[in-house]
């Protein structure tokens, strides 16, 4: 048994949902991405999407910058230090699971 029991309730809930973690893991390692990019890369519809991006907006995760592109509007995403700091929490949170678990393989 490990001396470091996971808290499953310590885990950052505005990460780990799929769309969430897709999201801060696609702008964490591309960068700036629009609004059709994550939605082609996360394969996700455009309502679902942009629920989710409001909500890691709201709590300070990443940040929209929107312009238009001839008559069309474009909205550009980036995460924050606060939202890479959560993704990292909650990436170092899954390692030592990871390796709890391969204790009793």
């Amino acid at each position: 048994m490990t001396d470091n029991p996971i808290n499953f309730n310590g885990l950052d809930s505005a990460v780990y949902g799929p769309v969430r973690l897709g999201v801060l893991t696609a702008l964490q390692m591309d960068g700036s991405l629009d609004f059709t990019t994550l939605k082609k890369r996360l394969e996700v519809a455009d309502g679902a999407l942009g629920l989710h991006l409001g909500k890691l907006e709201e709590i300070g995760y990443l940040t929209c910058r929107k312009a238009f592109v001839g008559k069309r509007p474009k909205s550009t995403y980036m995460i924050t230090v606060k939202g890479k700091r959560a993704l990292a929490n909650y990436l170092d949170e899954m390692q030592r699971l990871i390796d709890a678990i391969g204790e009793f393989r």
